[in-house]
């Protein structure tokens, strides 16, 4: 029996060591919260993805502003022909026929319902939605990096927990098999012990896993191998004591309205939105344009008794020109230009309402997030009350139990209640820290620890 548990222990230990080294004891680096996020940032394809549309914007506007400028073109033309044809005499003669135009023309719009400079403006306000939705993609990237960075900071104090819990269900197995030879205990005794370390090695793998699985979830974040080891760093313990709570949540939130991406964004779709009107209206208004050309022309033909002036002659001599101007009024086509100002409008109302949606919305999360942090405060002091105490009755039970005063089921219902209560204090440490960093996240100010 002895020579049993001494075995399991072991390889417990050893699998323990193996899994425990996986996960931190070969940490290649120790990322702080803010290299986290520098990293997320300077690696993510989302950003990436947003920047590329951002270029895409500003090359929009940069082609509406040089649509403002004349049209220039030049032309060439050229076409040669042979065979028999009917010449001036009338007679039918074998010919050879060579014909060059050339020519340049330029037009511009004088009015067309100043669609033109509304487009300028929309791709102006639609470039800056650009970028402050790369600024809402980095907000949201970084919110997600402090979420999965908190979950490690837990699952490696929950691993810490469990570990400690194994200890001493190690511990207690070994007393209860040392009891029991001596006649003190009975095998009822001890198979309560081997079920509470078998419940405390599940809990160490269990812990084990989670722990991988949020260094994984961060890593991916970060956009760097998945398998490569790294470690973070923990914050100081001070971090969790006196966090700020005193928050008024009418003033963080009409400090966020001016500085988050969303709201900001919101409004300048809105902007868009209310342009792309003014640009569909310009469709109901009359065009006007002026164009001009200028050109000349080369014939040549190899006909019998018909003499061809020179290159240059011709040239000089068949120069023509044209200035024109062009008015079209529209009058009915299909009630397109209508249908489009109702669809713009209709969508700039549809804008006007998100944006407020996202307003309101903003509002609810920091009124909540503000009472989140408060009562996260009252729950982190309640569980370290509680641990300290469930920690006291614990030893008391843990001391009378080893001489044979408390029973197993006593025993195992304190340790029980104290392993519970350090999984509480874990559980609300975290969050209370957690729901103080959302704080500093809508007001726009850098996650440190």
């Amino acid at each position: 029996m002895k020579y049993t548990v001494k075995f399991s222990l072991a390889k417990l230990t050893f699998l323990f060591t193996l899994t425990l080294a996986s996960v931190t004891g070969f940490a290649q680096e120790t990322i702080t919260i803010q290299q986290a996020i520098e990293k997320t940032l300077a690696n993510n394809l989302q950003i990436k993805q947003s920047k590329l549309s951002e270029s895409l914007s500003d090359l929009n506007l940069k082609q509406s502003q040089l649509a403002l400028y004349p049209s220039f073109n030049t032309n060439i033309a050229q076409n040669m022909g042979w065979g028999r044809n009917q010449v001036a005499s009338g007679l039918f003669l074998n010919t050879q026929n060579y014909v060059l135009n050339t020519g340049v023309s330029s037009s511009i719009d004088v009015f067309n319902g100043f669609t033109k400079i509304n487009q300028i403006k929309q791709n102006k306000v639609l470039l800056d939605a650009g970028k402050t939705n790369t600024e809402k993609v980095k907000n949201d990237l970084t919110l997600s990096v402090i979420t999965a960075y908190l979950q490690i900071l837990y699952n490696k104090d929950f691993l810490t927990a469990a570990q400690d819990q194994l200890k001493v269900a190690q511990q207690q197995l070994a007393q209860q098999q040392k009891l029991l030879d001596v006649g003190n205990k009975t095998m009822a005794d001890l198979s309560q012990s081997k079920s509470q370390l078998a419940t405390a090695e599940l809990n160490v793998t269990n812990a084990a896993n989670a722990l991988s699985i949020s260094y994984l979830n961060l890593a991916q974040l970060m956009d760097i191998p998945s398998a490569t080891v790294y470690d973070i760093e923990a914050p100081l313990i001070d971090s969790f004591k006196n966090p700020s709570t005193k928050y008024n949540a009418e003033e963080v939130y009409g400090n966020a309205l001016a500085i988050f991406p969303d709201t900001k964004l919101a409004a300048l779709n809105t902007q868009a939105a209310k342009l792309a009107v003014s640009i569909a209206k310009g469709n109901l208004y009359p065009r006007l344009s002026l164009s001009g050309s200028f050109g000349s022309s080369y014939f040549y033909n190899y006909t019998a008794n018909i003499a061809n002036q020179a290159f240059k002659d011709q040239l000089k001599n068949n120069i023509s020109k044209s200035v024109g101007l062009n008015l079209s009024i529209p009058i009915f086509n299909g009630l397109q230009a209508k249908s489009g100002v109702r669809r713009a409008h209709i969508n700039y109302m549809q804008t006007e309402n998100q944006e407020l949606l996202t307003k309101n919305n903003l509002n609810k999360i920091i009124y909540q997030a503000v009472a989140d942090l408060k009562a996260a405060e009252s729950r982190y002091q309640s569980t370290t009350n509680a641990f300290a105490a469930q920690t006291d009755a614990f030893y008391v039970i843990d001391q009378r139990y080893n001489v044979g005063l408390v029973n197993a089921l006593d025993y195992s219902t304190a340790l029980n209640n104290k392993n519970k209560a350090q999984i509480d204090l874990i559980q609300a440490k975290y969050d209370l820290l957690f729901r103080a960093k959302v704080i500093d996240y809508y007001l726009g100010k850098q996650i440190i620890f």
